[in-house]
């Protein structure tokens, strides 16, 4: 059976399709007998309004984009459920992309959800510091004015618009200091955030931590490894190099992975070295020994992002100036370093 439309109602009853419309959103411009008629009528034969036409005619899809990096990184995973927490309570959905580190990808994936689909984007860009300004105004371009925009984690000031970011700075330098405090003297770091913004402030805080306790910085401790990189193979140059007695990794996967390749080699976690990562996911908690951790409250993050986006959307004709959140970090003491 074919789906009732307002325009076969609207031949029934001999009236416009705004009549119609009108009687079934229960107008005051429509008198009581013909809209009690209608109703009846549209409930007697399983009427459902079309909400695609709807969303176009209020120009409102009640959903919002999402684009983010990398989905295996459990810190994204947390953004993405505070994000579907706070659309879900407000009444809008969401459509989550993943650019997967492609610069083109996420151009593509932007170019997509920014011809209608969405009422506005949350993004974590993925570009770095070489091409930042290159891409920001291409996304200025892309988005102008038509549709409001977050960004979180990865941002540029170069683009006007809401933002949510970790203290990084602050980051690297909690977790150098913790290092630092319980003994270690020669700490490496091993990024995986090679030219972003976010890893530099990060080893920026940890030479803040060295200099307080007047331990020299030594940049052949700053390990930079790409997707391709065979870890084992890096790392065991700087363990061969020099005493080392504890490492910060900059993400969760990179510190389980230079966990387990420190205890193939014999060391003892943490009595010979001491490692620290970033991200509170279930993998910290669950090796052996379970990882200290820096949490970067990753669910509150895309709560901040979601609010504060869907208040832009509905305040679109009173906007107010642009906000740059502030999120601090957390340092989660386990069993990979030494107590204090």
């Amino acid at each position: 059976m074919s789906k009732l439309t307002l325009k076969e109602m609207a031949a029934h009853f001999k009236v416009s399709v705004s009549t119609v419309s009108k009687a079934i959103h229960d107008s005051y411009e429509i008198s009581e007998e013909l809209k009690a008629k209608i109703q009846k009528f549209a409930k007697e034969n399983h009427y459902r309004p079309n909400k695609v036409a709807l969303n176009l005619l209020n120009r409102s899809t009640k959903s919002i984009g999402v684009v983010i990096p990398n989905i295996l990184n459990y810190f994204f995973v947390q953004v993405l459920f505070g994000i579907e927490k706070v659309a879900n309570d407000r009444g809008y959905s969401i459509i989550s992309c993943i650019s997967n580190h492609s610069l083109e990808k996420e151009v593509i994936t932007l170019e997509l959800l920014n011809s209608g689909s969405v009422d506005g984007l949350i993004l974590s860009s993925v570009f770095t510091e070489s091409q930042i300004e290159k891409h920001a105004e291409h996304i200025k371009e892309l988005l102008g004015e038509q549709i409001p925009l977050v960004l979180f984690d990865r941002v540029t000031e170069l683009i006007d618009c809401d933002k949510v970011i970790v203290d990084d700075f602050e980051a690297g330098y909690k977790a150098a200091k913790y290092l630092v405090d319980t003994g270690c003297k020669t700490i490496a770091v091993v990024t995986p955030m090679k030219n972003t913004q976010i890893g530099r402030l990060r080893i920026e805080g940890y030479k803040k931590a060295l200099k307080e306790r007047d331990l020299p910085f030594d940049d052949t401790l700053i390990l930079s490894i790409g997707k391709k990189d065979d870890l084992e193979f890096l790392l065991s140059f700087i363990l061969n190099s020099k005493k080392i007695d504890g490492i910060m990794a900059l993400d969760e996967i990179t510190a389980v992975k230079v966990m387990s390749i420190a205890k193939s080699r014999g060391y003892h976690v943490p009595n010979d070295i001491a490692i620290i990562g970033f991200t509170n996911g279930q993998l910290s908690k669950y090796v052996t020994p379970a990882l200290t951790i820096v949490s970067q409250h990753g669910a509150y993050i895309g709560e901040t992002c979601a609010n504060l986006l869907i208040d832009r959307i509905e305040n679109k004709n009173a906007p107010k100036p642009f906000e740059t959140k502030v999120v601090k970090t957390s340092l989660i003491v386990r069993d990979s370093t030494k107590k204090q």
